[in-house]
């Protein structure tokens, strides 16, 4: 670690299952003086759930509404020689949550940017899902107005591979109905609690899926991962 300017360290923290925190990722967190995290209360009780000591350590709360004005605070912790660790309330920081201006700003700067790799909740999906890995799109959350959605899906293409989204429970339903307006033949894969106690993975069609949805409360984040067939064209619109 430089005595001259800090490094920022993007630090991949479990999804849900403790034991997927690396032994690196522990031993950053237990070293650096100042992290930066979506939710202080949350990463506070991460640390000790990890048995790791908050003393003398600072959690700087950095998330979508204040990352404009707490960037350039990070980057002047780094620049006075603070080592820094950026974390996320779950998974790969700056991947579909806040870490980009950062990350930016240090690289332009100078500073040094060390990810320490972990949990991603789109890869690991990817990766138990049984479609096809060797070409993938992940294009984060889904659009959060219907409209939108509908012409997202419609807009997909063979080409893309496999692509991922991450989809709000409480929006699940409507999003395969959607999903199943626009690309009716699509294979869809649901994966939902990842590393936790009732990890599930449904398989389908977006109708088969919503149909063994239907009663179902589900809760969380869910990744979405649709595969289109090279022949397979949204119908026309209504």
């Amino acid at each position: 670690m430089s005595q001259d300017v800090g490094t920022l360290y993007l630090v991949a923290t479990p999804i849900g299952n403790l034991e997927d925190l690396t032994p690196r990722a522990r031993r950053i967190l237990t070293d650096v003086p100042v992290i930066a995290c979506e939710d202080t209360r949350h990463t506070g009780l991460l640390l000790s759930r990890l048995g790791i000591d908050r003393a003398g350590r600072r959690l700087l709360a950095y998330h979508d509404v204040n990352e404009r004005r707490q960037a350039p605070i990070l980057i002047g912790l780094l620049q006075s020689g603070q080592d820094c660790a950026l974390v996320s309330d779950a998974g790969t920081p700056g991947i579909s949550d806040p870490g980009f201006r950062v990350v930016r700003a240090a690289r332009e700067f100078g500073i040094p940017v060390v990810p320490i790799p972990g949990p991603c909740a789109a890869v690991a999906a990817l990766s138990a899902s049984g479609l096809p890995t060797d070409r993938f799109t992940f294009l984060g959350f889904v659009a959060p107005k219907s409209a939108r959605r509908e012409r997202q899906f419609r807009e997909l293409r063979p080409s893309q591979g496999t692509c991922i989204f991450y989809v709000p429970a409480r929006n699940l339903g409507q999003v395969l109905d959607e999903l199943a307006a626009a690309r009716p033949g699509c294979r869809v894969v649901i994966a939902r609690e990842l590393t936790k106690v009732f990890e599930e993975f449904l398989i389908g069609t977006p109708a088969e899926c919503r149909g063994r949805l239907a009663g179902r409360s589900v809760k969380g984040e869910v990744t979405l991962l649709v595969h289109l067939a090279d022949d397979d064209a949204p119908p026309p619109e209504a």
